[in-house]
């Protein structure tokens, strides 16, 4: 396998996780680039279900290398939680499995109550952030008052710096009503967090180029989707970071010249988390997606919002990720539907247009303009190839496709690793 860079063709939640778990048979390097443990990837191997944060889904497979690339904001304390529940899931964690960009910006508890405290003064205009401090941590890399992974190996220094950063920040939120951090609780736990993962702090620039100068294949695994990039999304109910292709790049310092692959990742209809407009939103479909037992955030618990799937934001995201093929997810869970529908262009003040628009103003006057598909009314979970698909559900996806003008060549029919198919 080439180096491949998988991205969410919508608001994240697509099950890029079980798509990159999929892709990393073939791979050798599966490296995180933005974003922080905000993200959940949720993945079912050997009947034992891992929930990912900040750990790429490599970790799943022995024998990969795994890299936190420079563009993530890590959460200490936070990730070493996440190792240690791996680890009683029986997974082997060290510093040859595992490596840390020493230049990814760190994420505090501080950073928590600031998110929590900016949504509060934000009102009925919250964004609807997980409240994991991803914002204001990006928020202080731009600013570049941010510590970064190299502190880790200095633990005494660096809680030194804590301390003094938990003083001016508990003055500010204790005024929002949020409970100010307690230090003498979080500096121990910061230190020992620090001296857990000082060995698998590194340069992870050359880590990756000399994988790739030895021929060995990189998987970039993208965290959130297409529309909540900072740039790209539908701002400003996005998150902090690129989310798009081009954050795989940045965020890890191997050059748009080395991939050769993008696959971008959409579920069989829509689903958002949080605050923001939400075109083909629907009551029914999500009653029906809750009530299966699907539909709920690996980080957060929250139910999703969910509707028809939207390709209006699907064509664009393939246009502005350069995807190469797309992967379609969670087919199985329109099953049991007589019609489905397809959002194929919008309607906004009495014109037809097939992009979305970039203000939230215009977003909210636009009507969905949907062609309906008959269902297929049939069990998908246990279908081998595509070959055994039903004939309307091989329409459905053949019409997918012709609306992103990009091929699908990935299908998911389930939750565990051997229900997606390979087309």
């Amino acid at each position: 396998m080439p180096n491949t860079i998988v991205v969410g063709a919508q608001w994240g939640d697509e099950g890029k996780g079980k798509i990159v778990d999929f892709l990393t048979e073939t791979a050798d390097v599966v490296a995180r680039a933005q974003g922080g443990n905000n993200a959940g990837h949720t993945v079912i191997s050997g009947g034992i279900k891992y929930v990912l944060h900040l750990i790429p889904s490599g970790i799943l497979w022995s024998n990969k290398l795994n890299v936190i690339g420079n563009g993530v904001v890590l959460d200490p304390i936070g990730l070493c939680e996440e190792i240690d529940k791996l680890r009683g899931q029986g997974l082997t964690i060290t510093s040859e499995n595992l490596i840390i960009s020493d230049c990814a910006h760190l994420a505090m508890p501080y950073h928590r109550g600031l998110d929590q405290a900016r949504e509060v003064q934000r009102g009925d205009k919250k964004i609807g952030t997980t409240g994991r401090g991803i914002g204001p941590s990006y928020a202080d890399k731009v600013e570049r008052t941010g510590l970064r992974g190299s502190a880790l190996r200095d633990p005494d220094s660096l809680c030194d710096e804590v301390a003094e950063r938990i003083k001016e920040h508990n003055v500010f939120v204790t005024s929002q009503g949020i409970a100010p951090v307690d230090a003498e609780v979080l500096l121990p736990k910061l230190r020992a967090a620090a001296e857990m993962l000082a060995p698998h702090v590194t340069n992870t620039v050359v880590a990756l180029h000399e994988a790739i100068e030895a021929g060995k294949n990189v998987l970039f695994e993208g965290a959130q989707g297409t529309y909540l990039d900072i740039d790209h999304g539908t701002y400003p109910f996005v998150t902090s970071s690129n989310t798009t292709a081009g954050g795989a790049c940045t965020g890890s310092g191997v050059p748009p010249r080395f991939i050769s692959d993008v696959v971008a990742v959409a579920k069989a209809y829509t689903t958002r988390v949080g605050s923001g407009p939400f075109i083909t939103e629907n009551d029914d479909i999500g009653d029906m997606l809750h009530n299966m037992g699907r539909e709920f955030g690996a980080t957060t618990g929250r139910a999703r919002r969910c509707g028809w799937l939207d390709m209006v934001l699907v064509r664009y995201a393939c246009m502005v990720n350069g995807a190469s093929e797309l992967a379609i997810t969670n087919l199985d869970g329109l099953d049991g539907l007589d019609e489905i529908k397809i959002c194929t262009a919008y309607e906004l003040d009495g014109k037809t247009i097939h992009y979305p628009p970039s203000t939230i103003a215009e977003i909210e006057r636009c009507k969905p303009i949907y062609e309906s598909h008959q269902g297929w009314k049939q069990d998908l979970s246990g279908a081998q190839s595509f070959a055994d698909l039903p004939p309307n559900a091989l329409a459905y996806l053949d019409r997918v496709a012709e609306l992103a003008r990009t091929p699908i060549k990935l299908l998911g029919i389930g939750p565990a690793r051997e229900q997606t198919l390979r087309r």
